[in-house]
């Protein structure tokens, strides 16, 4: 397991020239990458999906992006990692390498808590680099059957644990994210990382009473006129979101958000006399399929 590791963490500095030739890589100045993992929750026992992210790619783009992820072993294990659809550059059909070092790659060691996860092409074409902000991998797995509710199991991003180069007795502390610039020197991305976690407890949120809203006063509709379509207050034929923001805005202030007669017969919808911000709630209850009109 020790020289599987070692070898993607090799792979992920060869790629990316990291000390090759003794020398530090060159940082871009003013550029930094966002990776983010998100936060899911699940029962003792159930599956859970976290997605890892990165966001503010650079222009130029990435040609290579390495680095693992840390978590509590105790709480979760991580069963499957497919890759993410900014990954999908087209780099797998015309890097002549891919064969020998697929364009993603990951290796995870649930007895010890880590993953390791790199994406890199020997392609000097910048059209086949990462360029899209995006899922940059979807990590599943399952949690323990004997955690307890509440329990939170972090999940951290992390320099990938390899040596600078093989043999150099020297452990990486940079997120490997850059590309290779005229072909011999290396050009570092900054990262700033934003952890994720697991969450032991029921997903399923409570549902909860719609809020009553308090009725508010305004100008009573016609009697004489009769509604063409109950909350129809665009009159534009359909009822939708648009309608309760007409409510709204009639109800905050009708001089400077008006409805004329007709429009206001539509919209006293909710089944009270009456046009208050609860005519409003009721259509966007009926937008959720909650209601019917």
């Amino acid at each position: 397991m020790k020289t599987k590791k070692i070898v993607i963490g090799a792979m992920a500095a060869a790629m990316l020239s990291l000390s090759i030739c003794s020398m530090s890589p060159a940082f871009a100045a003013g550029e930094t990458v966002q990776i983010k993992v998100g936060n899911a929750t699940a029962k003792a026992g159930g599956q859970y999906t976290v997605e890892v992210s990165l966001a503010d790619i650079p222009s130029t783009g990435i040609q290579a992006c390495g680095f693992s992820i840390q978590y509590d072993s105790s709480v979760i294990s991580i069963d499957k990692v497919d890759a993410g659809a900014i990954t999908n550059t087209g780099a797998a059909k015309s890097d002549t390498t891919a064969s020998l070092l697929p364009n993603f790659s990951s290796y995870s060691d649930n007895g010890e808590g880590m993953i390791s996860l790199m994406w890199s092409t020997s392609l000097e074409d910048a059209s086949y680099w990462l360029k899209s902000d995006g899922v940059f991998c979807t990590v599943s797995g399952k949690v323990k059957s004997d955690a307890k509710d509440g329990a939170k199991a972090a999940i951290k991003i992390v320099p990938t644990p390899h040596e600078t180069y093989v043999g150099s007795g020297v452990k990486n502390t940079e997120i490997d994210c850059g590309y290779m610039k005229n072909s011999k020197e290396t050009v570092q991305y900054q990262v700033k990382v934003t952890d994720g976690s697991v969450t032991v407890g029921d997903p399923t949120p409570a549902t909860t009473a719609a809020p009553t809203v308090a009725p508010t006063t305004v100008a009573p509709t016609s009697a004489t006129v009769k509604p063409t379509k109950k909350g129809d207050a665009t009159l534009d034929g359909d009822v939708t979101l648009a309608d309760a923001l007409a409510i709204l805005q009639y109800v905050a202030n009708a001089k400077k958000y008006p409805l004329d007669a007709q429009a206001q017969a539509n919209a006293d919808c909710d089944g009270n006399a009456g046009i208050t911000a609860n005519d409003a709630l009721f259509i966007q209850r009926v937008d959720a399929g909650l209601e019917k009109l």
